[in-house]
């Protein structure tokens, strides 16, 4: 455990604080929470135009450091987005609150009472990239869950962040709860970051969202216990039954409606028997919508305009209009080819072959794996979650888009009469 004194007082401030808030939301009721919710939505839509214009300030910013345009996406917000964030927040309002739920009850030895009873996890703490919609997703679910909320995001969104989160204290402390439930880290440097993910004196819960190599560093410094939001490095299968227009639109779909998130498709996967009369359509879709072609010897004979994949091309997550391409002989070959080089996100299957979809959902290794449906629909929005804290791609405690029953643990209560253990 890492010493209060290693720890500069400013940070170490608001772990005290953050302890002390997460006592007081484990007693909040549920109309309480619900109550400070929507007042938190409609904070968001009465400080829309100061949320926009300190979002003005980062996005101009990044872009004359000459970000790309995938990364300028992720952190612009619109009013649409704002909207999006609020009505995110509204949703949980009509999800069941997870806190105080009787998972299990039964009587064990010598007649004692054992209940399993869901509770707050505790003090939440997000490392996270330029998303400032993370920044109310995260702090909805950890305040619907009744849990604290550390909040460290990049500082290309920091002034987009202190308006949202200012916003949404300004709500918390008008319905008078604890206003240290929410609380941003506003020293955006590696240095406090690293101290961060050393504060298991105070946190409970580390999740990192963003890279690969913030989540390497997250995973090597924190001496938390960390759940992983990898990367997405999401393939399109494309079988030899497939339906050949809707593998098109599934793909068009899911590579280009927002390049720059987790959930769109990095790589396409061509079975060979239908390689010629699918290709050469998806190729010039895929230019006709600025996309840059990575291919196999294979696939370059069908497309106009593409360079040749390097090994490393077929496992980048490129958060940008890329895609890498390979021609594919069997769906055990496009199974191994997703498990070697894929992240473990979502991985999809365009097919008419119930068998063939069978063995892919039984045998392809990820959180999410789609049936003629597009990646992008691995969200917690769109999985019916209200929102989403992020997606895990590891295996132990939450796997796939996380809402709120990841954002709690459980107890045992056990009720004796005077009973000795034998």
């Amino acid at each position: 455990m890492k010493n209060a004194g290693e720890i500069r007082p400013e940070l170490f401030a608001i772990g005290e604080r953050a302890r002390r808030a997460a006592v007081e939301m484990a007693l909040i009721s549920t109309e309480k929470k619900n109550r400070i919710l929507k007042k938190m939505a409609a904070s968001l839509r009465d400080n829309m135009e100061n949320i926009l214009a300190s979002n003005f300030l980062d996005v101009t910013a990044s872009k004359e450091k000459g970000a790309s345009s995938a990364f300028v996406d992720r952190l612009t917000l619109t009013r649409g987005r704002v909207e999006d964030m609020a009505q995110g927040l509204e949703s949980l309002v009509a999800l069941k609150d997870p806190v105080g739920e009787i998972i299990g009850g039964w009587k064990g030895d010598q007649e004692i009472e054992i209940t399993k009873v869901r509770v707050p996890i505790g003090v939440i703490g997000m490392i996270y990239e330029a998303r400032p919609n993370v920044t109310a997703d995260a702090a909805g679910i950890c305040f619907k869950t009744g849990n604290a909320a550390i909040l460290r995001g990049s500082g290309e969104a920091k002034q987009s962040n202190l308006a949202v989160v200012d916003a949404l204290v300004r709500a918390v402390e008008e319905e008078k709860g604890p206003i240290h439930a929410i609380q941003l880290l506003e020293d955006t440097s590696r240095e406090a970051a690293l101290e961060l993910m050393q504060m298991d004196r105070h946190i409970d819960l580390l999740i990192p969202r963003g890279g690969a190599e913030l989540i390497r560093t997250v995973v090597k410094e924190a001496t938390i216990p960390v759940i992983e939001t990898g990367i997405g490095n999401c393939h399109i299968y494309v079988d030899a039954s497939a339906d050949l227009h809707m593998a098109l639109d599934i793909l068009i779909n899911a590579k280009t409606q927002r390049p720059g998130v987790c959930n769109a498709a990095e790589s396409l996967l061509v079975h060979k028997d239908i390689v010629k009369d699918f290709l050469p359509v998806a190729g010039k879709a895929l230019q006709d919508h600025c996309v840059e072609l990575r291919a196999c010897p294979e696939a370059m004979k069908y497309l106009d305009g593409a360079i040749p994949a390097s090994e490393e091309d077929f496992a980048e997550e490129f958060l940008d209009l890329v895609i890498s391409i390979k021609v594919i002989d069997s769906i055990g070959d496009a199974i191994n080819h997703i498990n070697t080089n894929g992240s473990k996100h979502s991985e999809a299957i365009i097919t008419n072959n119930h068998a063939a979809s069978r063995r892919f959902t039984k045998e392809v290794d990820a959180a999410v794996v789609m049936v003629n449906a597009s990646t992008r629909f691995t969200d917690g929005g769109m999985f019916g979650f209200g929102a989403e804290i992020g997606i895990s791609t590891q295996k132990l405690h939450a796997r796939g888009p996380m809402g709120l029953e990841e954002m709690t643990s459980y107890k045992y209560i056990v009720q004796g009469d005077g009973q000795t253990r034998r």
